[in-house]
């Protein structure tokens, strides 16, 4: 058989797209990935009971725009990923300004602060748990992300999954936003972005073989 008969044949058996369906697992992964991660801050961690009082405070919201800047610029590269051959274009520096806005407040804020107090700004009352709960809490949303790419035709594995990753990473940390206690740049700077990390490490490491098509 000649290949253009191949093709022909192949062809030929294949249905139409649906246009909407890229739209409806897009929609179902993260709506999905976030209900379940919510659901566990809810019956696992529990919501700060000072979170009404928490969100009148300015660093709260930065915080807030910190991760979803995050979350977003990450999904764009999910996106990217997930056709062969797409650019990343700005992406990158997109992902690196919001990190680097925040680092550069946490320098003016320990720069300014008393020596004494420089310890408690990093460590809070809560590093020894916040990144690996950000990383617990961004499991649903990995995998939702992994099954929503897998839709798709990813050919950079090791990048998309890292992508994915730090995507869920992300999301996840938005989501524990409604535990944490902590306000201070210094803080968020480190354990935040560690915990974003984590899931992002995760996912170049099994990408090539969760996203092979």
């Amino acid at each position: 058989m000649k290949t253009d008969d191949l093709v022909s044949l192949l062809a030929s058996g294949a249905g139409a797209v649906d246009p909407g369906a890229a739209r409806r697992r897009w929609s179902l992964a993260l709506s999905g990935g976030t209900l379940v991660a919510t659901l566990l801050v809810f019956a696992w961690l529990e919501v700060n009971p000072a979170l009404g009082r928490d969100a009148r405070a300015p660093m709260f919201w930065v915080k807030e725009a910190f991760c979803a800047a995050l979350a977003v610029g990450a999904l764009m590269a999910v996106a990217r990923l997930g056709r062969p051959g797409a650019p990343l274009g700005g992406l990158r520096p997109l992902l690196a300004l919001p990190v680097a806005a925040l680092w550069m407040l946490a320098a003016v804020v320990l720069l300014t602060a008393d020596a004494a107090e420089r310890s408690d700004l990093i460590l809070g009352i809560s590093w020894t748990e916040c990144s690996v709960n950000i990383a617990l809490l961004s499991m649903p949303v990995f995998a939702a992300m992994v099954w929503l790419m897998r839709g798709l035709a990813p050919t950079r594995l090791r990048l998309a999954g890292a992508a994915a990753g730090f995507a869920a990473g992300a999301m996840g940390a938005l989501v524990y936003t409604l535990h944490c206690p902590e306000l201070e740049a210094p803080f968020l700077a480190i354990w935040y972005v560690l915990g974003m990390l984590i899931p992002a490490t995760l996912g170049a490491l099994v990408g090539p073989r969760l996203l092979r098509w």
